[in-house]
């Protein structure tokens, strides 16, 4: 089984920055994307951040210029840098992985969440 261990969320003034971590116990040859999802009260949940295997990245349109996604390989971790945070961006954020291995269907290719790590951007 899986596991993803998110951290790093908090309260924080507008302008200010956070970093979040998401720790896999998934073994990274075997991951095809990593990202970081939020979810806002009453809202659907959007694509943050991804960052593929070829560390090629991409960005939700209201983040591009203001959020970093990055990977940390030794340590199997996915890394979101957040800087000058608006009030817009609280929301809970849950990491995901995408990777290809055993499963509960047999080998496959397999979506994994994180419990999620509030944000919380004061105005």
């Amino acid at each position: 089984q899986v596991q993803l261990v998110e951290s790093g969320g908090g309260l924080v003034q507008a302008g200010g920055s956070l970093r979040l971590s998401c720790a896999t116990s998934a073994m990274i040859f075997s991951v095809n994307h990593m990202s970081w999802y939020r979810q806002a009260p009453g809202k659907q949940r959007e694509l943050v951040a991804t960052i593929t295997r070829g560390d090629s990245t991409e960005y939700g349109d209201s983040v591009k210029g203001r959020f970093t996604i990055s990977r940390e390989n030794a340590k199997n971790t996915v890394l979101l840098q957040m800087n000058s945070l608006k009030p817009d961006d609280t929301a809970v954020y849950y990491c995901n992985i995408n990777l290809v291995g055993p499963g509960p269907r047999g080998f496959g290719t397999y979506d994994y969440w994180g419990q999620g790590t509030q944000v919380t951007v004061s105005s």
